[in-house]
């Protein structure tokens, strides 16, 4: 990096405000030239200046697919600030960062190990490369009817059966802010010398502050993948990719990067990432400090409200998977107020102007980030204790507890992989009604909610144990993502 920049300084941000605000006549993309041809109805409502700074690749802005300017030295400050050797802005969310990462360290017929509870985009990555899964289940908390991470000696387990894997993926942190142990985990699969990918969407928080769980880097991941716009300063669908270390070829990575990226990068996302970035390197830990403060309020307030159950953290003792829980990540259990938690959401959000990050059957999860204030704490507060006065208490009701037995029968299904997710994306399908897909191959991947979970993958051989549990989570009032046919009347399976 060059040793004139501090991390005070935005050198993307800044020469893209110059460029902006330059006098020239435009004859390049986009249409709109600046904002001159944009429609008067977006200035009336955004203003004129973000327009100006829709710009191309110009000579001074540098090129994402080959930096050498401010691109180059914008990355370079942001490998600085979060641990890693390289750094790549992403502008096509973490999903691309999770694609590339795999297509950078396995290729057709690869095996790679990773739990059953991924984004959609690590099936996307198997489909473009052609790798085979080899999928653990993750741990599950019977108490709040939720899905974990996976532990060290499940994998030490599966790398034994499978020492011929090119690589591993983990979700760290889980959507519920739950991280199970990297280190343990980065020292085991380091043993077979292949590298650990960390799907750290939610997780980019964690290197500016000594109160949050270790960041993936620091706990000796290879590739971690970050949303920073889900927890940090950065405008939607800009994220980074950070690696270390000499296991990973830095050159696939870049590769992979370049078919999986669009060709006209958002240089207003790639800004907001160089600004994001000095942000938390200057301010980070007083920003983060506050935020754990107003979390903290958070939750001892809602323990105290009747019918409520937060989620906390636990030690990790080789069972549950949990290892240490990110505080500003909030989960709450409404089960106990005698309705489902998409009751709660709806109510939270047509009546009392809170609006979750996500509902399941049992409970509500929210983010708490350096965006929030006291108020809108306040605002929370005040919302649950009116929920819960609302709220029918009923702790029978045979519709919260159905999830309580499906998860036994989920760990149960013993689904085989027929063909590689690959081969099933590609090859030709048909679609049947739903008592006669037994013993035939999926065409789809069918995740229920809750518990959050693929019961059906691309490739594997339909059972009639999977699609029983597939109507129970119906029954209960889940959501099933993935299928054509949300009524789950028929599936589609290869031809």
């Amino acid at each position: 990096m060059t040793n004139s920049l501090s991390q005070a300084q935005t050198p993307l941000l800044t020469a893209l405000y110059e460029c902006a605000k330059s006098s020239h006549a435009p004859f390049y993309t986009p249409g709109h030239k600046r904002g001159v041809g944009i429609s008067p109805s977006l200035i009336d409502i955004f203003g004129k200046s973000v327009f100006a700074a829709d710009l191309p690749e110009l000579t001074e802005l540098d090129n994402l697919f080959a930096p050498e300017g401010v691109i180059n030295q914008a990355q370079e400050l942001a490998a600085q600030a979060f641990g890693a050797t390289r750094t790549w802005f992403l502008v096509n969310g973490s999903t691309c960062g999770i694609e590339a990462a795999i297509m950078a360290t396995c290729g057709a017929k690869d095996k790679i190990i990773l739990p059953r509870n991924v984004h959609s985009s690590v099936i996307a990555g198997l489909i473009l490369s052609g790798a085979i899964p080899i999928f653990i289940n993750p741990e599950y908390d019977a108490v709040l009817d939720i899905a974990h991470t996976i532990t060290p000696e499940s994998i030490t387990q599966a790398l034994h059966q499978h020492p011929d894997a090119k690589a591993v993926l983990i979700v760290y942190p889980t959507y519920y802010g739950v991280c199970g142990d990297v280190v343990s985990i980065a020292k085991k699969v380091h043993e077979y010398n292949i590298p650990l990918i960390l799907d750290e969407a939610h997780g980019a928080h964690f290197a500016f502050h000594p109160d949050l769980p270790t960041s993936g880097l620091a706990a000796g991941a290879d590739i971690c993948v970050q949303s920073i716009h889900k927890t940090l300063g950065a405008m939607t669908q800009a994220s980074m990719l950070h690696a270390q270390g000499n296991i990973v070829n830095y050159e696939r990575i870049s590769k992979a990067l370049q078919l999986v990226q669009s060709t006209s990068p958002s240089y207003i996302l790639m800004a907001s990432l160089d600004a994001a970035r000095a942000q938390m390197a200057l301010q980070g830990h007083s920003l983060i400090t506050q935020t754990l403060h107003i979390s903290h309020t958070a939750r001892q307030n809602l323990k105290k409200i009747p019918g409520l159950s937060v989620y906390q953290s636990y030690p990790y003792q080789g069972g549950l998977g949990g290892f240490n829980l990110d505080p500003t990540r909030l989960t709450i259990n409404v089960s106990n107020l005698g309705i489902t938690g998409f009751e709660a959401d709806e109510i939270l959000e047509t009546q009392l102007e809170i609006r979750s990050e996500l509902a399941s059957l049992h409970n509500l999860t929210f983010i708490i980030s350096i965006g929030n204030t006291q108020q809108d704490i306040d605002k929370l507060m005040q919302a649950f204790n009116t929920l819960a006065k609302m709220a029918p208490v009923n702790k029978n009701n045979t519709n919260l507890n159905s999830t309580k037995y499906l998860w036994n029968n989920l760990t149960a299904l013993n689904n085989s992989l027929h063909i590689s997710p690959r081969e099933a994306y590609f090859a030709a399908s048909e679609t049947l009604p739903l008592d006669q897909t037994y013993s035939r191959i999926s065409a789809e991947t069918i995740c229920p909610y809750p518990p959050g979970i693929p019961v059906l993958m691309l490739g594997e051989v339909i059972t009639k144990e999977a699609v029983e549990y597939l109507q129970e989570v119906k029954k209960s009032g889940g959501f099933l993502t993935g299928c054509t046919d949300t009524s789950l009347k028929t599936i589609k399976v290869i031809a």
